[in-house]
């Protein structure tokens, strides 16, 4: 009897054993091995994209029909850094829904930023508002650190053979 070779090249889904011992046996696209936190982490992500997509939009159109700003620039340097940032975290729902790794570091830098604007809104008398930011945050925190989610989103990227 042979082996099957176990070349840590080739991507898991190749070898016929998903990712990272994932119950169903398939790809790691597959929906029957994927955790609901996986998903529950990717919406919230997503509509936090989504939200700042939103957010870039009105300020675009605030700084169309001449709304007053302090600098021009600066303004213009605020609105990219939203379209960037909502990119980012489009990327981030995406590949983490599809099981890759690197997102996990990405959503969590994201949900510690919304904490860090959320119990200051909180606290300056705009609670709903900032249980809007706290409670999708802290759900998102709690479960990427969920060893569910852990063993799914561990598929490393994976680069073509060399030669």
């Amino acid at each position: 009897m042979s082996r099957a070779s176990e070349n840590p090249s080739e991507p898991a889904a190749d070898r016929g054993n998903g990712p990272a011992g994932s119950p169903s046996g398939g790809p790691a696209g597959s929906v029957r091995g994927r955790p609901a936190g996986i998903l529950v982490i990717a919406v919230i992500v997503a509509l936090e994209a989504t939200a700042l997509l939103v957010a870039a939009i009105w300020y675009g159109s605030q700084l169309v029909t001449g709304a007053p700003v302090l600098s021009f620039w600066g303004a213009v340097f605020t609105l990219g850094l939203l379209l960037v940032f909502a990119a980012w975290l489009v990327a981030v729902s995406t590949f983490l829904f599809r099981g890759y790794r690197w997102p996990r570091s990405g959503a969590l830098v994201a949900q510690l930023f919304a904490l860090t604007i959320g119990f200051p809104t909180m606290s300056g008398g705009y609670p709903l508002a900032g249980l809007a930011l706290l409670v999708p945050a802290v759900t998102a925190i709690i479960l990427l650190f969920d060893k569910r989610v852990i063993v799914f989103a561990s598929r490393a990227g994976g680069a073509p053979p060399a030669l």
